[in-house]
């Protein structure tokens, strides 16, 4: 056997490799409808892509424009993703056609790429390089086919996520905050409807944790609004439901229970997903990154408006952090890796170090006030 027979059957071992593994991925990611991980999507998108995004973005100063690039992210890595199977495939082809053409590795290439952009204007009439033609042109086709069925699915999961948490910004501010969420319900009397809200963000964990473990790229995704966040709103949520058991478990609904086991169970699925390593069974009394200083603050801002309270901070804090452990790790790791607004008692950034954004609570006027008693607020901006 010659050195040119070596090397064509290497050749055809190794495209026939590129190919198949190039499938697997493709197969993996968007046909298979459940959390199975390929290494290239992961590559592309999130290490290749997003990584480098979120360093570009670290080079500017202000959140705004950070949260800008940071949108851009996800969709990049989508197309990078695209056009890096589309070149697996082919060279993968050309390396299968290289042999079995007699040609040279450029004009393999050549015919590789006419077959798959189905344009045919290179090309042989013997039966081995035909075959290989056909499965390239139908291999073409089906990449751009399944990623255009992708996206309306893609983009379908994501704005049903995103209507519940735009619905959430004027119960728990922007960026959210667990008890700004108990706080305003208190303020217009609305206590009795938070049971149908942790009704709601129940079912809505469970949809996006069967979303965002399948199609993992929404986990980047970023909302529409700078201060709004899927991970801040759903901690928000969390932080609330276990901040009215800790405060007030008698008259605290059933249904923020079961949000909290809901909540927390979407978010060990994700972290697996992420491989983000936490403790499976936390013991209640196991430390907790939020300190007992920032818990007495939150729970501060309700007692100025008169929530009901059956413990006092002190009683509550051991109920509280009780519920938080099951969860805080995971969340604060999530918030870090999307960079998501840095609001309260969401763990730091570390592209966004030493910064808090507070949310500010709208003024409840009435047609009695005067201008002069009740300033107008300042613009609800990123430096509140």
């Amino acid at each position: 056997m010659t050195g040119r027979d070596v090397s064509e059957v290497i050749s055809f071992v190794l495209g026939l490799a590129v190919v198949l593994g190039t499938a697997g991925s493709l197969i993996r990611t968007l046909v298979v409808p459940r959390a199975l991980s390929s290494r290239l999507s992961v590559f592309v998108t999130r290490r290749l892509v997003y990584a480098n995004v979120v360093r570009l973005s670290h080079r500017f100063e202000p959140y705004e424009v950070k949260d800008k690039i940071l949108a851009f992210g996800a969709p990049a890595g989508l197309l990078a993703l695209l056009v890096t199977w589309l070149l697996f495939f082919f060279v993968g082809f050309a390396l299968i056609l290289w042999p079995l053409t007699g040609t040279t590795f450029g004009e393999a290439l050549r015919e590789s790429g006419s077959s798959m952009l189905t344009l045919g204007f290179a090309g042989q009439h013997r039966a081995g390089p035909t075959i290989v033609y056909f499965i390239a042109a139908a291999t073409g086709l089906i990449v751009v086919a399944l990623q255009i069925g992708y996206l309306p699915t893609l983009y379908q999961a994501f704005n049903k996520r995103e209507t519940l948490v735009t619905m959430l910004q004027s119960r728990a501010g922007a960026p959210a905050w667990g008890p700004e969420i108990l706080g305003r319900a208190h303020m217009v009397g609305l206590t009795e409807e938070l049971r149908s809200l942790f009704s709601e963000w129940e079912r809505w964990t469970a949809e996006v944790m069967e979303s965002h473990t399948t199609y993992t790229v929404l986990i980047w995704f970023r909302s529409p609004h700078p201060l709004r966040s899927w991970v801040l709103a759903l901690l928000a949520v969390l932080d609330s439901a276990a901040l009215y058991l800790a405060l007030a478990p008698s008259s605290a609904p059933g249904e923020a229970r079961l949000c909290l086991r809901m909540g927390f169970t979407c978010l060990r699925n994700i972290a697996d997903v992420l491989h983000i390593p936490y403790d499976p069974d936390p013991f209640p009394d196991d430390p907790t990154d939020l300190t007992y200083e920032q818990f007495k603050g939150g729970v501060n801002r309700l007692e100025e408006i008169g929530f009901p309270m059956e413990r006092t901070p002190e009683e509550a804090w051991p109920h509280f952090r009780g519920w938080r452990i099951n969860y805080e790790r995971i969340a604060y790791a999530l918030a870090d890796a999307v960079v998501a607004p840095p609001g309260p008692w969401s763990g730091p950034r570390n592209h966004l170090p030493g910064v808090t954004i507070v949310p500010q609570r709208p003024p409840n006027r009435s047609p009695d006030d005067r201008q002069e008693d009740r300033p107008k607020a300042a613009r609800f901006g990123w430096h509140a």
